[in-house]
This record gives C-alpha cells, structure tokens and sequence, in this order.
C-alpha cells in the first residue's frame, strides 16, 4: 500500500483510480464544471478517476487505485478568548513563521498587486533578508496595478519587473497550458501563462499569497441566516449563464431529474458534513474545502511550471490558526490592515480595491469624497474608447474579442469530432448572444466550451 497524506490545504491536485467503475464520461461532474468553472470534491471527467481529497490520509494499492481514505483535519470554530492586539500579534508572528519556513535561505519571487495578501507578505519579506524580486502584471489597456505593485516593491527594497498582458497571447500557449492544468480550469483566468517564459527567466522560488483574501475577511455576510446559506453559495458558484450551459448540456446529455437540483443537493452534502453552528466560520471552512482545493489549487500549476511554489496561507497551521480566531477579528480584513498599518508608509500606497485610496484613509471611498475620481475616471473612459481604445477589464476581452481572436475560436468551436460531444446548436447559439446579445454575461460560457473543446481533441481516443 502507498500512503498519500493530504494537507488542509493542497498546493496540487493528485489523482487515483477508482475500484469497480467503468471507464465512463461523468457527465453530472462536468455539468457542475461547466456552470461553477471548477469541479467539486472528488470529481474529475471520468467516473473511474477520481482527485484525492484534501485533508485525508489515503492509501493506494500499487496501481493507483484508492483503498481507503481516512480524514487527518475537521473544520471547527472554537475562538479564544483573546484581544483583537494579541490576536493580530500572533497572525502576523505565525506569518512570519512559515514564511521563513517555506522560503528558507533562497532568492523569493514574489507576485505582487495593489491588495492586501501580497502586500502582507512583503512586508514581512522585507525584514527576512532574502533577496526578493517582485513582479506584476496588468492588461494592455486596463488599469495599470503594476505601478501600485511597483511601489510597494520600491518601497520595501525589493527589485522588480511590471508586465503588460497582451491581446490573444492565449493562443500560442493554449496547448501548453491545457497540459499544465489538465483543463481542469477554464483558461482564461491564469493570465501569469503570458509571461511563463519572463517567469522561467527568474531566479528563486514564488511566495504566493492565495486564499488570504478568504482567510482573513467575513465567510459569509453579517446578518445572514441558516435559510440563505445555499442561495448565497449559488450566487458565488454559478458563473453568469453558467447555470443555463449546465442546464442544457444536462438535457442533452439526457440525465436524471435537473441540473439545479442536483447541485443543490450536493452542496447540501457538503455543508452538513461541516459541524460548525457560526455560519460565517461554516461558509469559509466550505469554500476552502471545495473551490480552494478545485479551483485556486489548479491554477498554481502554471507558477509551478517555472519554479517552485510556496503559499504562507496554505500552510496548516495558518488554516488551524483561523479555526480559533472570533470572527469579529476576521471580517473586513480587520486584521490584515492592522498589521500592514504598522508601517504607514506600506499603508499609504494606494489600495487597489479602494481605488485611489490606501489603508489609512478608505473609510472615505464614499460619495461625496470619491466624486472627483469617479467622475475623471469616467470621462478618461469615455475619451479612451472615442480614440478606439476600449479599457480592458477582463482577460477574456483580450482572448475573445476581434478578428484574429474570433478565428482561433471558431476553428475549435465548429470542429467535427467536438459538436458530436457539445452539439453545435448549442455553441452556435452561445457564440450568438456573446458576438450579440451580452457579451460580458456569455463570456464564462464561451471560455467553458473552449476549454472543453481543448479537452476533446486531447482526449478523443478516449471518449
């Protein structure tokens, strides 16, 4: 027997076989794909294949096949009678910790933005005494956070490279990074792929700050009760028209029942498996154990394709820390911003979610304080796209949009072998309402059906 032991939190997916089950499409699992972007606890395409859950010891015979799986964690809220200082002092020394930890002795490439997770991670790296290099992108024609990010790595005394990520580098590197991430995740989202190769180029290994944002901020809204729960995961699951994909390929694929039923169900499972009362704490324990480990996991792939991946949040004594903290202490980064306050000139620099404000003046980002912006900001907008350039928002607009882009997306949409498993009618009319309808709302679609015609042409032999 080979035994697998899963963290909390694992920074790779690892798949096994499972015992007595035909080697079948799982037409339900890729339903839940389609409408969510991620696939949910064991689920892969196959029914006889399965991704080992996090937080079990597992044990395989020699062919891969799963024996046994025994759970090593269980998500709980047992906060401590503890001040909000000293709460703060022990997070910001744990981080610390596992930081030095993780990164030991060698250079550290730190992916930076204008938030609060890799800010806090800078400004711990900044007393360790590693050599760091941070980095940053933006989209060609977006708002350019790299110039936050290059001001947080100025200031912390840190080197520092800003990339622009351009139109339709999908692409070139769509056939790479669909083997990178086994097309368990739609494409469009690890824009780090545009620049794997600056990325190969750089020395040391990534301090990756995911899942802090989650961690240290309300699981749940303030107020909510047990009987908005699954309303509230569903609105944060479904993608836009992701749910009328799912539906429609569920009917297609002629399953039992329907689509929302089913996911309902599931997530139904899933939570009353978490014995948690505070729903908060119950919310955040749910989205770390299915959409974490699914979703975020998959995506660190593409930075671990060029150097060794560390992640100070991932770190089990950090997701057991949380499990003891009062959830007054987490919401609204009360924490994080507490700790990055301790330097004020870290603080100063503009926070990009409160956007042109920075951490000691946000509680001002209201109307009438943020009129000035808000209205030059629009007309800059308004300007821009009179000149012909359109401000980039998303990463899609740079994949999906234009000539160029539109003939690499029709070549895969409108393939043979791939509209007998996605009926073209059905692509047909998605491509439809994105070119003219609601562009925005059908792009999660259009990004799933490419991501399943690149997993099609992979794996045709076998389907």
């Amino acid at each position: 027997m080979i035994t697998v032991k899963s963290p909390i939190l694992p920074t790779k997916q690892v798949f096994a076989k499972r015992p007595d089950t035909p080697h079948e499409l799982d037409f339900e699992a890729i339903c839940v794909f389609v409408a969510t972007g991620f696939f949910m606890g064991e689920d892969t395409y196959w029914k006889d294949e399965m991704c080992l859950l996090p937080a079990h010891d597992h044990e395989l015979d020699a062919d891969g096949y799963l024996f046994k799986s025994t759970s090593n964690f269980t998500w709980h809220y047992s906060p401590r009678d503890i001040s909000f200082e000293q709460a703060t002092d022990e997070y910001i020394q744990l981080l610390k910790v596992i930081t030095k930890e993780q990164v030991g002795d060698n250079p550290v490439i730190l992916a930076l933005s204008g938030g609060l997770d890799s800010r806090s991670q800078a400004l711990i790296l900044k007393d360790l005494g590693n050599l760091v290099h941070g980095f940053s992108y933006s989209f060609d024609g977006g708002f350019p956070e790299h110039k936050i990010s290059a001001q947080i790595a100025q200031y912390c005394g840190f080197t520092f490279d800003g990339f622009s990520i351009p139109k339709g580098y999908l692409w070139e590197s769509i056939d790479e990074l669909a083997s990178i991430l086994g097309c368990y995740s739609e494409f469009t989202h690890p824009r780090q792929m545009a620049i794997l190769p600056q990325l190969k180029a750089m020395e040391g290994v990534f301090s990756l700050g995911h899942w802090g944002d989650v961690f240290f901020d309300r699981g749940a809204p303030e107020g909510i009760t047990e009987a908005d729960v699954i309303p509230l995961l569903l609105k944060k699951m479904i993608k836009p028209k992701g749910l009328e994909l799912a539906e429609k390929l569920w009917q297609t694929w002629g399953l039992e029942g329907d689509f929302k039923s089913y996911l309902i169900a599931r997530i139904e499972t899933d939570l009353a498996a978490i014995k948690i009362d505070n729903i908060s704490a119950k919310v955040r324990a749910y989205k770390t154990s299915q959409w974490a480990h699914r979703w975020t996991t998959t995506n660190l792939s593409v930075f671990e394709a060029a150097h060794s991946i560390t992640l100070p949040y991932y770190d089990n004594r950090m997701c057991e820390f949380i499990c003891g903290i009062p959830e007054a202490y987490l919401a609204d980064r009360r924490m994080q911003i507490a700790h990055l306050k301790q330097d004020n000139r870290l603080a100063d620099i503009t926070w990009h979610a409160q956007n042109p404000f920075n951490l000691n003046n946000y509680q001002y980002n209201k109307v009438p304080y943020n009129l000035p912006y808000r209205i030059y900001n629009r007309v800059q907008r308004e300007w821009n796209h009179l000149l012909g350039k359109p401000y980039i928002q998303r990463n899609w607009e740079l994949q999906f949009l234009g000539e160029d882009n539109e003939y690499e997306l029709k070549r895969r949409f409108f393939e043979t072998g791939f509209n007998s498993f996605i009926p073209k009618v059905i692509v047909e009319e998605v491509y439809g309402h994105f070119k003219k309808t609601d562009p925005i709302h059908y792009a999660h679609p259009m990004s799933m059906l490419l991501t399943l015609s690149v997993w099609h042409k992979r794996n045709s032999v076998c389907v």
